[in-house]
């Protein structure tokens, strides 16, 4: 075999032998992850201590205290509000139905330990298909999902919760819409959605895009699909538990600033959690806003990933809550955004440092004071991790924003490409622009 026919052969052979070490790599972080909550599976989940040695797991605490132990299914427990399960529907089920696998009865640290060991694995696998979902859609820089593989913000937060799940169908909505499958692309963000908020930003820069490029239909495809998944999962319980379906709702409102976020410094202004809700949610509106005017009037148009990364980004920074694995959201972002080795590990760097600020803090909280007693020591770390990580995630997205101002910096399309996620709007002319892209 000659020409195009053999050159597209090898180019397959060569994806499938990057794939295949992208998957030795995430395996090498999949024991890592495991390796860093050792302390924990020997020694149980149990008081300060395992904040101290780093290991907490939402997998071990809520097993015991949302009545997963006892196979109350979530949404059906009959627990009190406080012990009910604060998730978005498809997480829950997740819980749930792994609470179901697990044989024996009661809280035991058997039980416990095979219920962690089983949601680890499950996510350990959400990373993988996004390693590859990152690969294939960056093309000819499959190479790049080499971050996410080994990224320390995955590796120390992975088995924190489950929000793996919803990194896992965002990417693979992207994909999706790179592979002109608006529907698919849809289904999947919808599904995203069903389990963390976060993959719903993504219709954000969908919207921009389109509207750009005057593909609306392609727009309003997507988000049908989106409306209609959210749908299948979440109505079923909304028509049978809708008290406990929608505590996540309420409890996302009411509740109060909490860890690392930039409004645990205006606390002293005596707002409640709903007050800071609506100024939080307020301020991401104008941040969105600002995102669709770069979007429309960037002299190029921007490549979806940059336009994600920049939204998710500023939800990340103004919410009220901030909670370590939260960094996952952005690493698949960041790599089909911008990626650069240097910049990403000292990112990853600084994530690694507030990660371990944030835990000394909770272990001194859960102590009541007794770890660090005396010293301002565990204070000052904190908040040093925290104005780190926030200068680092804003700094990102100057960055960022630099590359859609002069599309010549984008390392992407160094070689000419145009946006490996474009989907149907690949090289397709611009409809609709803002003056300032049309005065350039």
């Amino acid at each position: 075999m000659t020409g195009p026919v053999k050159t597209l052969l090898e180019a397959r052979r060569a994806t499938r032998t990057v794939v295949w070490l992208l998957l030795a790599a995430t395996a090498v972080g999949a024991v890592l992850a495991m390796l860093s909550k050792q302390w924990c599976r020997v020694n149980g989940w149990n008081g300060a201590e395992q904040h101290l040695h780093f290991c907490y797991s939402d997998f071990a605490q809520l097993f015991g205290t949302r009545g997963l132990a006892d196979r109350l299914f979530p949404f059906y427990t009959g627990l009190p509000a406080e012990q009910a399960m604060e998730y978005p529907a498809l997480l829950a089920v997740v819980a749930g139905v792994t609470a179901f696998m697990i044989p024996g009865t009661g809280d035991t640290a058997v039980r416990q330990l095979a219920y962690f060991d089983l949601n680890a694995l499950l996510s350990f696998g959400c990373w993988a298909v996004v390693v590859v979902a990152v690969a294939y859609a960056a093309r000819n820089r499959s190479r790049d999902a080499l971050m996410v593989a080994l990224a320390p913000g995955i590796i120390l937060t992975s088995t924190l919760n489950w929000d793996l799940w919803a990194v896992m169908f965002a990417t693979l909505a992207m994909l999706a819409w790179a592979r002109e499958r608006p529907v698919v692309a849809g289904i999947l963000i919808g599904l995203g959605t069903a389990a963390k908020l976060y993959p719903l930003f993504l219709l954000g820069a969908v919207l921009v895009l389109c509207w750009r490029a005057g593909r609306m239909r392609d727009f309003w495809t997507a988000t049908g699909a989106a409306v209609a998944a959210w749908l299948v999962v979440n109505v079923p319980f909304m028509l049978t538990a809708y008290e406990e379906w929608s505590r996540f709702y309420t409890f996302s409102s009411e509740r109060e600033v909490s860890f690392s976020s930039m409004w645990l410094a205006f606390t002293w202004t005596g707002l409640d959690g709903k007050d800071f809700s609506l100024v939080s949610n307020g301020l991401f509106a104008l941040a969105c806003a600002g995102i669709a005017y770069l979007g429309l009037s960037a002299a190029r148009r921007p490549r979806m990933a940059q336009l994600a990364f920049l939204i998710v980004a500023a939800f990340v920074l103004l919410n009220k809550v901030y909670s370590p694995q939260f960094v996952m959201w952005l690493i698949p972002l960041y790599v089909l955004a911008r990626p650069k080795w240097r910049e990403f590990l000292l990112w990853q760097a600084i994530e690694v440092f507030h990660w371990a600020a944030v835990w000394l803090m909770s272990a001194k909280i859960v102590s009541g004071g007794e770890v660090g007693a005396g010293s301002p020591l565990i204070e000052i770390l904190y908040g040093a991790g925290i104005a780190a990580h926030m200068a680092m995630v804003v700094y990102l997205c100057v960055k960022v924003v630099g590359d859609i101002r002069h599309p010549a910096r984008d390392v992407v399309r160094a070689d000419g490409s145009d946006d490996p996620l474009a989907g149907r709007l690949e090289h397709r002319p611009d409809a609709f622009t803002l003056p300032a892209a049309q005065a350039r």
